[in-house]
């Protein structure tokens, strides 16, 4: 190349018209050899305008027809020049795509080689234009010794029977193109498949081992026969299942149900199901399932269905697959039922803990507060707002603690450390804490079986103030009992002694130390046989000592050879112990005797009085009879006048004589009533009528006095059945007694009222009153008293009044208050005997 570039110089310096077409060539072909058509055509265009400038500057001073033959060979060497640049270039590019196509080829061959090469054969070709074999593979798989060109030598490792078959079906092959295929077992005992095609005017043999297929065509029917014993199982398990089991194909149709289902769907069983397509879920569920299985996820669902006719809810699991989709429906009814009783027994027992006097207390595993009564909250006082925030233990511990409402221990630490092994213990451990506001609290500590702690807080102050009051109490009855004159023994419900005082042992003469050792009711009543005689009451003693039932108290009395005489009285206990008391009444027994005797001298001296009494008022009542009706003689102008002194002190002896008379009769109703001798003239009384003729009588007297009398009587109050004298002697009776007692001005109230079955007649007056200690006095004979006023009477009216009211079967009432009046009430009822009398 560098000669090349000296020789065009030397050129040009000789030709200068050359010059530009020499170095546009050289250029050109420097670019060509270098490779790069692209510079070559460029610097062929550079030389050629060069060129041409410099054949402008030579043939200017030489003619035309030379500058354009110079031109004109310029153009063609120009044009030559880029043709053969860009054929060049084509030829360039084919070749580099042969070369990848080659490669490629290349690839390929190698690629299907290894692929055929990947089993376990040898592949043998014979072209149609020789016969020379093209055998390709490993051909130690068919011969012993492994040399490719045994493989054609049938006989050196088949049986000749199989060789000669061989041997045929290859010259077949290759004579008239038929295939074939046969299984050969070589001499070593390898099993071959050979195989023998036409393929594109050639001939081709393959030999495959095919020990490793059997092989895996054994397991694979091992494996099937497995799979379908699982199958077998799964299904009889699935079979067995208490729950509905299905399995569905891609279209949603049963195709597998377990006997369960068939149950629940009330089939003959699972063939019938599947065959009837019976469903246990209904649309809208099948249908929630469907949307499940678009999305491609399981469903998960409590589902209700009808399963046996009765209305049960499923918790339904159904898994898409590839080939459909399988579930199951577990019957939640009673577990749903079992939760449900169970929420309401644990509401039922909320309910019940907090109407509890004893504070509860329950945290979980966590120790925080899930539950508290009313009595907790109110033992300390706490706010229930704080408490519904599910507090832990601890906190709840500070609160109490900065509330003094806990034992201020000097090491808090620790105590709390101790209160809290109760949520690691097993059993429930009793704490006492002793508040600083003085009450003591019984806490207990009980494990819950599910983890954490219940506390039980009693408030035992009044218990243990009980206790000791009680303790106290023990010793003071001890002590009273020790010092009591009666003798107490007693006796335990097996019969024997099981407390006594020192009087019961002075009072039968036994010695402390037989006392001492609980004898039983036999032993006593032994040891006092020698101070008694009366057997039948210290057997009565042992019944009811060792009675089990009936234990009914006794009394008794003892009379001892001594002369001591003793009241006896058993008294049962409730714990089954019978209480007996000895009572020495010998002073008191002849105390009563002697009052029993000056009571019998007092009521016989007092039936005498009654007898004088009655007789003295018989034989008054007959000469008051003659003097009165003397007494009305004279005063009769018939039998001559009178002077005005005469007739007054003559009404001075009427109004004695009247006054007297009434004495005297009431004493004899009084007598009359009390010797059972009074009977009652009964029959229709008008009521209205009865009180307006006792009014009358003391009229005279409330003008006197100038009173004023109310009868207050409904209009239609009608009658009932009475005495009518009577009723009129006791409506009389208390008007006098009201109009005595009242003072001048005041108003006396009569009134009557018609209940359903009694009459009831009231007389009020606004009169002194009656002292309390007098109430039941005023009804005794001769009681009278006049309250400050000026009345003076017998004392006999009340007796009569309650007399009479008696004996019609009515009753006498008194409500009065001192200086604020009386009010006598009289009730009467309405059904009486045609008869009655005085008991």
């Amino acid at each position: 190349m560098p000669e090349t570039i000296r020789t065009a110089n030397e050129r040009l310096r000789s030709r200068p018209w050359r010059g530009g077409f020499l170095a546009a060539f050289v250029v050109a072909q420097f670019g060509i050899a270098l490779g790069t058509p692209a510079r070559a055509e460029a610097s062929l265009a550079s030389g050629v305008l060069d060129a041409v400038s410099r054949a402008a500057a030579v043939f200017g001073r030489q003619d035309i027809a030379t500058l354009t033959l110079t031109l004109g060979l310029i153009c063609f060497a120009m044009l030559a020049t880029i043709v053969l640049i860009r054929t060049r270039r084509a030829a360039e590019r084919v070749e580099s795509a042969s070369r990848d196509e080659i490669m490629q080829l290349h690839a390929d061959i190698d690629r299907l080689k290894a692929l055929l090469l990947s089993e376990p054969q040898v592949l043998v070709e014979w072209s149609a234009a020789t016969d020379q074999p093209n055998i390709i593979g490993d051909a130690g798989l068919v011969t012993p010794d492994g040399v490719t060109e045994r493989v054609l030598a049938f006989g050196s490792w088949l049986e000749p029977a199989a060789a000669q078959r061989m041997q045929h079906a290859v010259e077949t092959l290759r004579s008239n193109g038929r295939g074939f295929v046969m299984t050969l077992t070589t001499a070593a005992g390898h099993p071959l498949e050979a195989e023998g095609r036409a393929i594109g005017g050639r001939a081709v043999l393959r030999l495959r081992d095919v020990s490793g297929i059997e092989h895996e065509l054994i397991d694979l029917a091992t494996r099937h026969d497995k799979l379908m014993s699982d199958v077998e199982t799964m299904k009889a398990l699935l079979d067995s299942l208490p729950a509905p089991v299905w399995a569905r194909d891609e279209r949603g149709r049963l195709i597998f149900v377990n006997s369960a289902y068939a149950r629940a769907v009330e089939a003959g069983d699972s063939t019938d199901a599947v065959a009837r397509e019976l469903e246990l879920l209904d649309r809208a569920a099948r249908a929630e399932l469907a949307r499940a299985h678009v999305t491609g996820e399981a469903f998960a669902g409590r589902l209700p269905a009808i399963a046996a006719g009765e209305r049960r809810i499923f918790d339904v699991v159904d898994a898409p697959s590839g080939a459909g989709s399988a579930g199951m429906a577990i019957d939640r009814t009673e577990v749903e039922t079992m939760r449900a009783e169970l929420a309401r027994m644990i509401e039922a027992h909320r309910r019940v803990l907090d109407q509890l006097a004893t504070g509860v207390a329950i945290f979980n595993v966590d120790r925080k507060l899930i539950f508290y009564n009313t009595a907790f909250r109110s033992l300390f006082d706490l706010d229930s707002g704080l408490l519904d925030q599910t507090p832990t233990d601890a906190s709840l511990l500070d609160t109490l603690r900065t509330a003094r409402k806990l034992p201020e221990e000097q090491d808090f630490r620790l105590w709390k450390q101790q209160l809290y092994e109760a949520y690691r213990a097993v059993e429930p451990k009793e704490h006492m804490w002793h508040l600083p506001d003085g009450r003591t609290l019984r806490v207990v500590t009980t494990p819950n079986p599910e983890g954490g702690v219940t506390y039980l807080y009693d408030d035992v102050t009044e218990r243990l103030a009980m206790h000791r009051r009680y303790d106290a109490l023990i010793k003071v009855q001890s002590e009273t009992l020790d010092h009591l004159v009666e003798a107490v023994a007693v006796f335990g419900s097996d019969g024997r002694v099981r407390l006594h005082n020192p009087a019961f042992q002075r009072m039968w003469k036994l010695s402390p130390e037989a006392l001492d050792a609980h004898p039983h009711a036999e032993a006593v009543t032994a040891w006092t046989q020698a101070l008694h005689d009366d057997n039948a009451v210290w057997r009565n003693l042992r019944a009811a000592v060792t009675a089990i039932d009936g234990r009914e108290p006794i009394a008794a009395r003892i009379e001892r050879r001594d002369g001591m005489t003793i009241d006896m009285t058993t008294m049962p206990l409730p714990d089954g112990a019978t209480l007996v008391t000895f009572q020495d009444i010998s002073d008191s027994v002849n105390v009563e005797r002697a009052l029993r005797e000056r009571n019998e001298a007092l009521e016989a001296a007092d039936g005498i009085k009654i007898e004088f009494v009655h007789h003295v008022s018989y034989e008054l009542r007959s000469p008051l009879t003659n003097i009165i009706g003397f007494a009305n003689l004279l005063g009769d102008s018939a039998f001559g006048p009178l002077t005005e002194k005469q007739r007054e002190y003559l009404g001075y002896i009427t109004v004695s004589t009247n006054a007297l008379l009434a004495i005297i009769n009431n004493i004899l109703d009084l007598a009359t009533i009390d010797a059972g001798a009074m009977s009652l003239n009964l029959g229709e009384v008008d009521i209205r009528a009865s009180m307006d003729a006792a009014a009358e009588g003391v009229l005279d007297r409330l003008v006197k006095n100038n009173l004023k009398l109310d009868i207050s009587a409904a209009s239609g109050i009608g009658s009932f059945t009475a005495d009518e004298r009577r009723l009129r002697q006791i409506l009389f009776n208390l008007l006098s007694n009201a109009v005595g007692f009242s003072p001048a001005g005041e108003t006396v109230t009569l009134a009557a009222e018609r209940q359903a079955d009694a009459v009831v007649f009231t007389v009020t007056d606004r009169g002194p009153g009656i002292p309390p200690d007098a109430k039941d006095k005023v009804f005794n004979w001769f009681e009278t008293d006049s309250m400050g006023s000026q009345h003076r009477g017998t004392g006999l009216g009340l007796s009569l009044v309650r007399s009479f009211v008696e004996l019609h079967g009515g009753s006498v009432a008194i409500d009065s208050a001192h200086g604020r009046g009386t009010t006598v009430t009289c009730v009467f009822p309405v059904a009486q005997k045609a008869e009655r009398t005085a008991a």
